[in-house]
């Protein structure tokens, strides 16, 4: 029972980052693509570490998981962030002004 919730998780988050390239590649200007690309991937990433800690066999397995998640998300919202902050220097406006 465990392995098929650890399954599902992980087909959950797959469907998060699918869902997440979509808005990049379909939102019309890069502040939007990049909220979709950061919390969509974000909670694919958590749903992806949670089904994989479940099917690990051993709490050192879990432990690495655990990090590299945090690690992953750490980064991406931190790039996320980033190119946002250079394109607003650089006078991209939103889609919206």
């Amino acid at each position: 029972m465990i392995a098929l919730i650890g399954m599902a998780l992980i087909g959950a988050g797959t469907l998060f980052f699918i869902a997440g390239t979509v808005g990049l590649l379909r939102f019309p200007d890069l502040y939007c693509q990049l909220h979709a690309l950061t919390k969509a991937d974000g909670l694919g990433l958590a749903l992806i570490g949670l089904g994989a800690a479940l099917l690990s066999g051993s709490v050192g397995d879990i432990a690495r998981i655990a990090l590299i998640c945090a690690f992953a998300a750490l980064s991406g919202a931190t790039c996320g962030h980033l190119i946002a902050r250079h394109a607003r220097r650089a006078g991209q406006e939103d889609a919206d002004a």
